[in-house]
């Protein structure tokens, strides 16, 4: 996998732009309408910039909510890349053969043997009718015991 020359975690690149811009996390949060721990967690690496939270700082930052995405997507990336488990996993991972999938005959039309396409005939099946639920047994001492309620032995 492909690993870029410069890769930055985004709170770091966050930290980055307060510092360009003379801002304090409190002012962001206020400003972008985000409490003050989630910016300081944005800070602090601890939380993960959502679709959400891109849009806020796109907007604040006059910047696109990709940029701030794709630097979340690749951190990540570049995270996963160094968990030697996960790695080994994928290593182990096989891939997928083109013209393994199943491919789709046509509806309608059938190739003959001598090459020359005919019309094939559906052949349908019946359909099953649907069973009607028979109503449950009534137990012999319920039908005795409304006999007697009925004839008042």
């Amino acid at each position: 996998m492909p690993k870029s020359n410069f890769l930055q975690a985004p709170g770091s690149f966050l930290t980055l732009m307060l510092e360009k811009y003379n801002l304090a996390p409190f002012r962001l949060s206020k400003e972008i309408h985000l409490s003050q721990s989630a910016v300081r967690l944005l800070v602090l690496g601890k939380n993960r910039i959502t679709v959400p939270v891109a849009l806020r700082l796109a907007k604040y930052f006059n910047t696109s909510p990709e940029f701030w995405l794709i630097m979340q997507v690749k951190w990540e990336i570049a995270q996963a890349e160094k968990d030697k488990d996960l790695m080994k996993i994928v290593k182990s991972i096989s891939r997928m053969k083109t013209g393994s999938a199943p491919k789709k005959k046509s509806a309608g039309a059938k190739k003959s043997a001598t090459g020359s396409r005919a019309a094939v005939r559906r052949v349908t099946k019946p359909k099953k009718p649907t069973a009607v639920k028979k109503p449950a047994p009534v137990k012999k001492t319920v039908r005795k015991a409304a006999k007697k309620r009925a004839t008042g032995k």
